[in-house]
């Protein structure tokens, strides 16, 4: 449930960057100041989840605090309509699903890519171009180490997986031993 209004809250922000031609960079910037700030603030928290304080005193905190952050309008407008809708709680959420909505629109997908070995930055960029061109699209890797599948690379794509592991392939052999 969380994640669908989470999702909502993004799409429309990423409609206002995209059409008011905001930088992505700096946006993501300031999401992460407020972040930062909400996170390192109890007090800020306690007061904008608070019911007892009405939102337009929500607001004006907002505001008091944007003077100092220096907020482009239109995040500081989405931050406002959160609190409006009693979904500043949910900031985290919305931040999140908007960066993934972001990157879809730019055609970067997320990527797991698992080895079992520390790879050098070398070896890091050339199996990042290399997944790119096998998902025909930029990616946005993650890397972990599992020594668990012995050597090789295993990468997830969304729900697609790509196992070119050693332990993959001796699970493959294994299967069809078996079968024949």
């Amino acid at each position: 449930m969380a994640a669908a209004f989470a999702s909502r809250y993004a799409r429309a922000f990423a409609d206002v960057a995209s059409s008011a031609k905001l930088d992505a960079t700096a946006l993501d910037r300031q999401f992460n100041d407020f972040l930062g700030t909400w996170d390192g603030s109890s007090d800020l928290r306690e007061v904008f989840l608070n019911p007892a304080i009405s939102t337009t005193q929500k607001i004006a905190i907002l505001d008091k605090l944007n003077a100092r952050m220096g907020l482009q309008k239109e995040m500081r407008n989405l931050l406002a309509v959160l609190i409006h809708n009693d979904r500043i709680g949910d900031v985290h959420e919305v931040a999140t699903a908007w960066r993934a909505e972001m990157q879809e629109r730019l055609g970067i997908r997320q990527a797991e890519i698992v080895t079992a070995r520390e790879l050098n930055p070398q070896e890091r960029a050339e199996l990042v171009a290399g997944v790119g061109k096998l998902a025909g699209t930029r990616i946005e890797p993650t890397f972990k180490l599992d020594a668990s599948i012995i050597g090789g690379t295993v990468v997830r794509i969304g729900s697609t997986v790509y196992d070119g592991s050693v332990r993959g392939r001796l699970d493959r052999l294994k299967e069809a031993l078996i079968a024949g």
